[in-house]
């Protein structure tokens, strides 16, 4: 059965995260995600996350310099302290709120030097959250919305997680930004499956609500039902208006 998670990084901006996490409760959503949720103590988030009964599924580690347009650190060679300390700060952060995964983000580089060190720093973060019950999540992003970004493609990804070789590093499969790198999305999940620990889903090209383009989501999430998936599906897209204001209404048309 499929079950939906209000990506909070996108959905309800306007209000603070602990609202957020009340709206996307009042709105039927069964869990919630976010990017970056560490201007917020961990004990609001957690009042928020009880009152509502919904889990926190997943945050980001930093981006690291925003203004200069860091997305990340983990792939930066020269920066592993700081790539160590933000995965450290997301893993104390995630306990503290009860999420089970971390969105370890690489950072634009690029070459064999950025690739030996996202491996490090991962072994790093596999070592780190051994016996937690907390799992690595890593994202390819396209080159539109990411570009310079080290990780792009799956393929990508299914090789460092064969090289990592741990069961805490898994593939964030997100739709969106695999339709644009790769296509063939229905087959590349079936390829992928066995290695994915979260799937997000947006419009394409749009990245609105999933109820328009390129991608019939209809097919996609009865797919991934089909293939033994039971982790969440996580809305990640850019509303068309407010998000409760009637931009909910696919959560009933495509399931």
């Amino acid at each position: 059965m499929i079950r939906l998670s209000a990506n909070l990084g996108f959905l309800w901006r306007e209000l603070s995260l602990p609202d957020a996490i009340r709206a996307a409760g009042k709105a039927g959503f069964d869990a919630v995600e976010c990017h970056w949720p560490y201007e917020y103590a961990p004990r609001d988030l957690k009042a928020a996350l009880a009152e509502t009964g919904l889990g926190m599924l997943g945050i980001n580690t930093i981006r690291g310099n925003s203004d200069a347009g860091d997305q990340g650190l983990t792939a930066l060679p020269e920066k592993e302290a700081k790539a160590r300390e933000a995965i450290d700060q997301a893993i104390d952060y995630a306990k503290q709120i009860g999420a089970p995964n971390i969105h370890v983000m690489a950072g634009n580089a690029a070459g064999s030097e950025a690739h030996a060190t996202f491996i490090s720093n991962l072994r790093y973060a596999v070592e780190q959250v051994a016996k937690t019950g907390i799992t690595l999540l890593i994202e390819p992003l396209n080159h539109y919305d990411a570009p310079g970004y080290f990780l792009n493609t799956a393929d990508q990804a299914a090789d460092i997680i064969s090289e990592i070789r741990s069961d805490d590093l898994k593939l964030m499969f997100d739709c969106y930004h695999l339709q644009i790198k790769q296509g063939d999305i229905s087959r590349l999940l079936e390829r992928m499956m066995p290695i994915i620990g979260h799937v997000q889903i947006a419009a394409v090209p749009t990245r609105a609500e999933p109820d328009e383009g390129e991608l019939d989501y209809r097919h996609i999430l009865k797919l991934i039902d089909n293939l033994g998936y039971n982790g969440f599906v996580g809305a990640e897209y850019n509303p068309r208006g407010p998000t409760t204001q009637g931009g909910l209404g696919w959560m009933h048309t495509i399931i």
